[in-house]
């Protein structure tokens, strides 16, 4: 039997592996085992407890203060352990963030496969998402299965030059992940508050965005709802308190803007799916949004999800005020524009991600 552990440890990757792992977990071909860094740590659990996943090693690696460094240095002294008790056949990391490298170089340093879930997404500047894009070019580096979400993620790991035989299209787990938390009967206080109110949900929170660009996206948002009487935003709001101070000093007094708490995986889809429009420097949100219907204003200068720009579910913003507020300002004045992003064909999958992905595993040798 073929022993797969996957390995994650922020909020997005859990909502997008812990699908991948109740689908492995079906297997009598596989034995699957969770390990969790805890680089975020009650964010986590709360999906962990949504998608009924317990992990079998938890490194507990968060503490107060901690820096990029430090997740990466704490994650690949743990990993090392792990991987020497369990010996797994293959390790499968996700996506971009620091826990992924650092496991993904802990198994490349025990000669063991790595499994690279949502692999081939390219900005090709490592500055733009920062530190994302050079984990992902490095993760893709140690990895021998490349599960690319999309045809043009396999063609930007065909041009690196990785094994055609070993790149599968499998799209996004992320779109699995809605099928788990999607209700028709979902009740919420903040979604009942902006009843009778065209709904933005925004989400800001890029460590490259900090200071002044991040300015520069509220106060676009705020002159949308000067402008608008009938528009209402909601924020919840990333735990950062450089996000916090700067969300403090643009959107104070404003009756119109909601800033509110984190919210539960469920509750933040079920959110999304209650929208009008969607405003984010996130990255998730851009295969996600579109799965619901809802035009996503991406508040930065690149992204690494160039399908959805393509097929109009998303307009790439930058980060400066103007630009920004006529965007939104075009999707609230335009029926047209905003039919046309609505109805656009999501570009990341059909939600069988992780079934594919399983009978990949099953079928064939690192």
């Amino acid at each position: 039997m073929k022993k797969v552990m996957a390995v994650f440890g922020t909020r997005p990757e859990a909502i997008k592996m812990c699908p991948l792992v109740l689908e492995l977990k079906k297997s009598d071909q596989l034995e699957t085992l969770v390990c969790v860094s805890g680089q975020h740590r009650e964010m986590l659990q709360q999906v962990l407890d949504i998608f009924g996943v317990v992990p079998d090693y938890d490194l507990a690696i968060m503490k107060q203060g901690q820096d990029l460094t430090d997740v990466t240095t704490a994650s690949l002294v743990g990993m090392r352990e792990v991987l020497k008790k369990e010996e797994p056949d293959v390790v499968l990391v996700h996506g971009d963030t620091s826990t992924a490298f650092a496991a993904s170089l802990a198994a490349f340093y025990q000669q063991i496969p790595v499994g690279h879930v949502e692999a081939g997404l390219r900005t090709y500047n490592l500055w733009s998402p920062y530190p994302e894009e050079f984990n992902r070019q490095g993760i893709g580096l140690t990895a021998t299965y490349h599960f690319a979400p999309t045809e043009t993620a396999r063609k930007a790991l065909l041009k690196e030059g990785k094994n055609p035989e070993r790149i599968y299209v499998t799209g996004n787990t992320g779109i699995d992940a809605l099928f788990h938390t999607i209700r028709e009967d979902f009740h919420h206080p903040e979604i009942d508050w902006a009843k009778g109110s065209r709904l933005i949900v925004l989400t800001a929170h890029r460590r490259e965005n900090l200071g002044d660009p991040m300015r520069e996206m509220f106060r676009a948002i705020r002159r949308i709802i000067d402008e608008f009487q009938d528009v209402k935003v909601l924020y919840p709001i990333h735990m950062n308190p450089k996000v916090r101070a700067i969300a403090s000093e643009v959107f104070e007094d404003c009756e119109r803007i909601r800033i509110i708490e984190p919210l539960d995986v469920v509750s933040f889809h079920n959110l999304m799916k209650a929208s009008y429009l969607i405003m984010s420097d996130s990255g998730g949100i851009q295969e996600e949004a579109p799965a619901l219907g809802k035009p996503v204003l991406v508040m930065r200068d690149t992204t690494e999800r160039p399908e959805g720009v393509e097929a109009g579910t998303l307009k790439l913003t930058g980060t400066g005020e103007e630009a920004i507020y006529q965007e939104c300002k075009r999707l609230l004045t335009d029926p047209e524009v905003y039919r046309q992003m609505s109805e656009a064909t999501n570009p990341y999958g059909d939600g069988k991600a992780s079934q594919r992905i399983r009978k990949i595993l099953e079928e064939t040798d690192a």
